[in-house]
């Protein structure tokens, strides 16, 4: 799970960002001042869902400068009495990884990868730009704009041109500022769109087998994960809740899984996007299929994808998730995900054409399914059969591939964490499964000497403390 030291990218700074505290999240959320309130709200039905990335808006981007003054996000500390924080953009430009994005492009690494891909440079092509910074057109730019300032506020908040005014107004609501074009991070399938458009790719944005074969690093995401260990520029306390809605982190990890699998799903049925020439486009595929010693014998059959030896298999870490979740709240529509889920496999050694149809049939499933989890609320209950059911898999031998073991190692974390902070476990019981999951996580610590034995007998391990329990 952890990447390779010398490859000093903005996905690497993020991923390392995640590996130093991903081990402990609760405790870094604690440290940031993160307070999640488990169950604050049910229906998250909000206007996220159908607004515009804020890259593709038609909004006018004013750069950081104005977000960036003392009196209004630029404070070195936060402010007492204030509804927010104030520091919010010393936060990002001292401790975010974003803010090195655009910066990263001008290293070595960056300049090898560029040369390798043919480019003049990185740091001004368009295929590196959009995601390691704010890359609007050159018509939504403001005098004040500058893009070597990464992914920064208006990345991911919308150009400001709109509702800057009403948001620093102190009359308007929150409801408001994103009716005037302030885009709702706040909305786990909003955000989810959002961090994925580069984290998993569009049709408008997307990293390619090739431009990882030059050299760029893969990139494992999971929404709660990340949404924890990035540096909090906000506290989630009573006045957060009354001006926001708040997703409790199993909701936060479900609606991602949901999510990836469908921009995967759209991906693979995208024509400009599902094949490189004679082959397909291999970076659907498990990268450790292929690239791992050929002495490091990982393979075992499995069931959920009915392919023998020597087949190149699709990443499937965030279908098995989905589909773990999907059985839980309705077992028929877990059943018809395994059968789709199937079919898109077999569909692999048939030809893309194959693919982009079984992908496009699976979508019918996975869509709906986004918008009903966005409105499930998972109890003390849910929670922990969706911990037995996440561990009842890797048992069954699904997680043989490092991506999936990856993402189920990051799947009990969520878990387990928003069990503590609901109050469904209480500290003793925490810290037994917290010592155990380090198992876990050292398993997956660097994947180029993944062991599936040594993950099963770790989940085997946590297995004995949920049943103690």
């Amino acid at each position: 799970m952890k990447p390779k030291r010398r490859m000093n990218s903005y996905c690497l700074l993020l991923a390392e960002t995640v590996v130093r505290a991903i081990r402990k999240p609760a405790r870094l959320a604690a440290a940031m001042g993160l307070i999640v309130a488990i169950g604050a709200t049910g229906s998250l039905a909000g206007p996220g869902w159908a607004q515009t990335l804020p890259q593709y808006a038609n909004d006018v981007h004013l750069g950081v400068a104005s977000c960036a003054g003392s009196t209004c996000h630029g404070a070195v500390t936060p402010w007492r009495g204030s509804t927010v924080l104030q520091n919010e953009y010393v936060t990002w430009q001292s401790k975010d990884p974003h803010a090195k994005a655009y910066t990263v492009l001008l290293n070595e690494d960056s300049r090898r990868i560029a040369r390798n891909l043919g480019l003049p440079n990185a740091h001004e092509a368009k295929i590196c730009l959009d995601c390691h910074a704010n890359n609007v057109p050159a018509n939504l730019r403001s005098k004040t704009f500058q893009i070597s300032d990464g992914v920064s506020c208006e990345a991911c908040h919308g150009g400001a041109v709109r509702w800057l005014g009403v948001h620093i107004s102190g009359a308007a609501n929150h409801a408001q500022n994103v009716a005037a074009g302030m885009y709702p991070t706040e909305d786990p399938v909003a955000r989810a769109k959002l961090c994925m458009s580069c984290h998993v790719g569009t049709k408008d944005k997307f990293v390619t087998h090739k431009i990882m074969g030059a050299g760029h690093p893969r990139m494992p995401f999971e929404l709660d994960t990340f949404t924890v260990t990035q540096p909090a520029h906000f506290r989630i306390d009573v006045d957060y809740q009354q001006r926001k809605r708040v997703a409790d982190p199993v909701q936060t990890w479900a609606v991602g899984q949901a999510v990836a699998v469908q921009m995967t799903l759209e991906g693979l049925a995208d024509p400009n996007r599902n094949r490189q020439g004679i082959f397909p486009e291999l970076v659907f595929f498990d990268c450790h299929a292929c690239h791992h010693p050929m002495s490091n014998l990982r393979w075992e059959p499995r069931a959920s994808t009915g392919l023998g030896p020597g087949v190149v298999r699709l990443a499937d870490g965030n279908m098995i998730m989905l589909r773990i979740i999907a059985g839980q709240i309705d077992p028929a529509l877990g059943e018809r995900l395994l059968q789709q889920s199937r079919a898109l496999h077999a569909a692999t050694a048939q030809g893309m054409d194959a693919v982009a149809t079984a992908a496009s049939a699976m979508r019918g499933i996975v869509d709906p399914l986004v918008t009903r989890l966005a409105q499930t609320r998972f109890d003390g209950k849910a929670m922990g059969e969706l911990l037995r059911a996440v561990i009842r898999e890797g048992l069954g031998r699904e997680y043989t591939d490092y991506a999936a073991a990856e993402q189920a190692t990051m799947a009990i974390a969520a878990i387990l964490n928003a069990m503590k902070r609901g109050g469904h476990i209480d500290e003793a019981q925490y810290k037994r499964y917290d010592a155990v999951l380090d198992k876990a996580y050292k398993a997956v610590e660097r994947d180029e000497v993944f062991k599936p034995k040594d993950f099963i007998a770790a989940l085997d391990a946590l297995d004995q403390v949920v049943l103690k329990n």
